[in-house]
């Protein structure tokens, strides 16, 4: 689409290039410039014209909700589409985002097929003419309709319980599982890290290995899907209560099987941290401190 003229903004530079590259391949033609914060995309949009916003809400110096506010507060950008790009997908988090004028929600992670369709449909709405986008969506592909209207909410991932998979099986064994009722207590303490590891389509439970503020290292249950290499993932790292420690985005570094065989049922995976945000990053620290 020549003319259309596309800002991304978004503080870890893995993302702003994933979500520039894809874009340029489904929108061809179109001119799309990226900023690191909202400041940066603040300045930027004070001297350019720019006939669409993609912007994640969790960022440092000025964030995705403070810029959005300022966009609609301005008569000259009052009425830009600005679509939310986001790890937070809980149904009270997304409302307060329409609250502030948000136009769509895409929530990361996500494929390109959602990213193409999200877009198309922002567009169309703002009066540009674009071809229909085809596919089937993948996770990241809610409607911001059903997710503040009066359909059924998508809930957001929860962690899923190992079913027929110990901890100690993930953690690089095969043996099958013990059932609950005969495991010691003491087995549960085996287990020093736990995350939910969510792919473009699908989520996996993970027991991390090894942390640094950089990387993870884990193991995950083998699924129908395979992760592949640089395919973005967001990581919800979890408490041994349950609470969540953070959220953060990155990428997969590294897949192998547990063992030398290709049934296989459990892969180590090794992921990179992309993050920037001192937040972020000030909650990890505290994490591994006492991993």
């Amino acid at each position: 689409m020549k003319g259309l003229k596309i800002l991304v903004v978004d503080d870890a530079s893995f993302i702003r290039e994933m979500l520039k590259k894809n874009l340029r391949q489904c929108f061809p033609g179109c001119e799309v410039s990226d900023a690191s914060n909202g400041r940066k995309a603040q300045s930027m949009i004070k001297i350019n014209r720019f006939d669409l916003i993609l912007c994640d809400w969790e960022m440092p110096e000025m964030s995705g909700e403070e810029l959005l506010r300022w966009v609609r507060g301005n008569e000259s950008t009052a009425k830009l589409p600005f679509i939310m790009v986001t790890s937070r997908g809980e149904k009270d988090f997304i409302i307060k985002a329409v609250q502030a004028g948000v136009s769509e929600y895409i929530g990361k992670p996500f494929s390109p097929d959602t990213l193409s369709k999200k877009v198309s449909k922002t567009l169309k709405k703002a009066g540009f003419k674009v071809p229909e986008a085809k596919g089937a969506p993948g996770l990241g592909g809610e409607s911001l309709d059903l997710l503040t209207g009066g359909s059924k909410p998508v809930a957001s991932a929860k962690p899923k319980a190992a079913a027929s998979d110990s901890m100690s099986a993930l953690m690089g064994g095969t043996a099958p599982a013990v059932p609950a009722q005969k495991k010691p207590a003491k087995k549960a303490a085996v287990v020093r890290g736990q995350a939910q590891i969510h792919f473009a389509g699908f989520s996996s439970q993970c027991v991390i290995n090894s942390i640094t503020l950089q990387a993870l290292a884990g193991a995950i249950k083998r699924e129908e899907q395979v992760p592949t290499i640089l395919e973005p993932v967001v990581i919800s790292i979890i408490q041994n209560n349950g609470e969540d420690v953070a959220r953060l985005n990155g990428y997969v570094h590294s897949v192998q099987a547990a063992e030398n065989r290709i049934d296989a049922n459990v892969l180590k995976l090794g992921i990179r941290f992309v993050d920037d945000d001192p937040v972020k990053l000030e909650q990890l620290s505290r994490y591994i401190a006492t991993f």
